[in-house]
């Protein structure tokens, strides 16, 4: 997984009304939970924003007054109007403590029921998955050379070494759909296969006892 550096501080006050003066100020409250105890600290705006704003899950090398640690972003808080970010918290990971998280999903390969004309859609854009963070991809690659026309993958059809799946077995990953031109191309091609089954002449036996041209 991808790294990221932040540094906090320590929190010397807390309470709404010290939260509130801080996030006037472009500073936002977080909680490190995990550990030995809960570290509440603030960062600014800008410090997050390539943190936040982003498809990818990073492990954040986190840096508190003189507490360093390595965490996951767990929640995120944003204001319901503004959308403005209100708070976060952090969950310190170690190498033998599995996390749940959520992994982007990223679709390899030619699909074989869209060279037929079908469409690939991606039915999930990230799965849930549990595992030690330093077993955790960037990406879960989903290869979709040999999913046909119509046919779908779901979680179910996934396993993996490292790391446990947790989304619904039955879940839906990627599917190829039967688009309006492929349905066309294939009553077409059945109208053919129709039209020529019409015009084969029969062969029909000859009748018994049916005088010999000899």
């Amino acid at each position: 997984m991808k790294t990221f550096k932040l540094s906090g501080e320590v929190r010397q006050e807390l309470g709404k009304k010290a939260t509130k003066t801080l996030r006037r100020a472009e500073v936002v409250p977080c909680v490190l939970y995990g550990g030995k105890e809960n570290i509440h600290f603030t960062v600014t705006q800008s410090d997050v924003r390539k943190l936040i704003y982003t498809p990818d899950v990073h492990i954040v090398d986190l840096t508190v007054g003189k507490n360093q640690s390595k965490a996951i972003v767990k929640e995120l808080q944003f204001h319901p109007v503004s959308d403005k970010l209100l708070h976060i918290d952090f969950f310190e990971v170690s190498p033998d403590k599995p996390v749940i998280v959520e992994i982007p999903v990223k679709l390899t390969g030619l699909a074989a029921g869209v060279r037929e004309g079908g469409k690939l859609n991606l039915g999930m854009r990230k799965l849930k998955v549990k595992g030690i963070y330093t077993d955790l991809p960037e990406n879960i690659v989903v290869d979709v050379t040999k999913l046909k026309l119509g046919k779908s993958i779901q979680v179910g059809d996934l396993s993996f070494d490292k790391f446990e799946l947790l989304n619904t077995k039955n879940a839906v990953v990627a599917q190829v759909k039967l688009t309006r031109a492929a349905r066309g191309a294939a009553a077409a091609a059945e109208g053919e296969e129709a039209e020529g089954a019409a015009e084969t002449p029969e062969t029909t036996p000859a009748a018994e006892g049916e005088a010999s041209d000899n």
